[in-house]
């Protein structure tokens, strides 16, 4: 029977910059993943830094010398999708990056300010505020520009919103109003239900900003749920926003911004072929054909990358606790962790990862199923994303090592969807979280962030305990 590694190498252009395997033991990033296995143990949650500044930097270049190859004369601004993750290392080390934020609730501007107080951020920062806002919401957005946070923009939500700042804010305030976009005909749905019906912007501009000296409207948003995807779809809806812009900036010189959004992917299986580089430059020459024909200036552009920015940083670690063969067909590897938990898009989505073992890339490999802890039949994970699959080492019952596999880009979401801590199904923990940086000479460094949750921690939540 041929290896594991052979399987790898034959399905795969294999190794590639990411993942290595030396002595049969796989390297990500150039971190030795059993090193970190001994060291810390499983389950174990990781989070690489330096892939999320290499991220930043790959998006921020292409856009400039797409840019420069179009000659665009619009700028470009990189900002961060807090909600994808809002951990203080990775807001701390995408700032690095000289980016900006967007922020979804009232908790991230609190999180604004912190980042402010201890000097990562000063108030000269483009804070764009999306989302349907609550009272709290506009009331943190409110003080943040009376505080004389000159960047911080409500982007504008639903047509009563504007009246908040209205009251509220002291001296000039700049707004961004999101459109509603039309979904993909396979929603069951046709309007997003965030944004501004494109019908009511003109009017909404008319009545309650043009002759209003507290509003200065500079930007317009759009934003698609399936993201950027080189499809019929998207570049209708692209075009039809574009095409509302020019309309708009006839109409309100201070107007010369949109925001594409977020929606760049990143890799979920090992083969990958999105063109970033293509589809920045269709998105530019999208816009620029249209301002042309229009008789408008290229307006500067923003984004919000959320997965894109923090999604390949992270990575799930575990360890096979046990096989069960069911019935004459079906194997089960089951793993000290589980999905649902801690993977909830697997679940909740039908999400795919890549997955690879960490370790025995000599052995024999055998197609089977992975099993989590929970008791929940949906715990489990059977496919990827380039097959209908799963095939690992095969265990055998004398061997002194046990099996251990990893879920690689899984930084985003994650924790924001199954929570942090707290209570879980089946009461299982959350995983130990180790973070991982590089010294200035290039060597490793590592530690834990928080260790696996304890069943203190549990009992106290749940009300056992004071």
């Amino acid at each position: 029977m041929d290896k594991y590694t052979d399987l790898i190498h034959q399905t795969f252009d294999f190794p590639t910059e990411e993942f290595t395997v030396t002595n049969n033991e796989l390297s990500f990033n150039g971190i030795p993943m059993m090193e970190l296995v001994k060291q810390y143990g499983t389950p174990l949650r990781l989070t690489y830094l330096p892939k999320i500044s290499s991220q930043i930097q790959k998006a921020k270049i292409l856009f400039k010398e797409s840019m420069e190859k179009l000659n665009y004369q619009g700028t470009y601004t990189y900002c961060y999708c807090t909600k994808s993750s809002h951990f203080s290392f990775v807001l701390e080390e995408a700032l690095k990056n000289d980016i900006h934020i967007e922020t979804s609730s009232s908790f991230d501007m609190p999180i604004i300010r912190a980042l402010y107080e201890k000097g990562k951020v000063n108030k000269d920062v483009f804070v764009v505020c999306n989302g349907f806002k609550r009272e709290l919401y506009r009331n943190h957005i409110t003080s943040m520009i009376n505080d004389g946070f000159k960047n911080v923009t409500p982007v504008l939500d639903h047509l009563g919103e504007i009246e908040h700042y209205e009251q509220f804010v002291e001296g000039e305030c700049q707004l961004g109003i999101r459109l509603a976009s039309d979904e993909e005909p396979k929603f069951q749905f046709y309007t997003s239900r965030l944004g501004i019906n494109y019908n009511d912007v003109v009017g909404l501009y008319e009545s309650k900003i043009k002759d209003n000296p507290k509003f200065k409207l500079k930007m317009l948003h759009y934003f698609i749920n399936t993201g950027i995807k080189d499809t019929s779809y998207y570049w209708s809806e692209l075009s039809r926003f574009v095409h509302k812009y020019c309309e708009m900036k006839k109409l309100c010189p201070d107007l010369d911004t949109i925001d594409i959004g977020g929606g760049f992917p990143i890799k979920t299986s090992i083969q990958f072929d999105y063109n970033y580089r293509y589809m920045i430059e269709e998105i530019l020459r999208t816009i620029q054909r249209i301002c042309r024909e229009e008789g408008v200036a290229e307006p500067n552009i923003f984004t919000e990358f959320g997965i894109y920015t923090v999604g390949e940083s992270g990575a799930h670690i575990y360890s096979i606790l046990d096989t069960k063969l069911q019935n004459d067909k079906e194997l089960w590897y089951m793993i000290d962790g589980s999905f649902i938990t801690n993977l909830p898009d697997t679940w909740a989505l039908n999400q795919r990862y890549i997955l690879m073992a960490l370790n025995h890339w000599d052995k024999p490999y055998q197609r089977l199923n992975i099993g989590g802890l929970t008791c929940d039949s949906q715990d489990y994970y059977n496919s990827e994303m380039h097959s209908f699959q799963v095939f690992l080492p095969k265990i055998q019952k004398e061997q002194q090592e046990p099996q251990y596999i990893g879920f690689f880009h899984t930084g985003a979401y994650q924790e924001s969807l199954s929570g942090y801590g707290g209570i879980k199904h089946c009461l299982i923990p959350s995983p130990k979280h180790v973070i991982i940086d590089r010294e200035a000479d290039g060597s490793l460094k590592s530690w834990v962030f928080a260790e696996e949750q304890n069943v203190e921690s549990m009992l106290q939540i749940l009300g056992y305990k004071d």
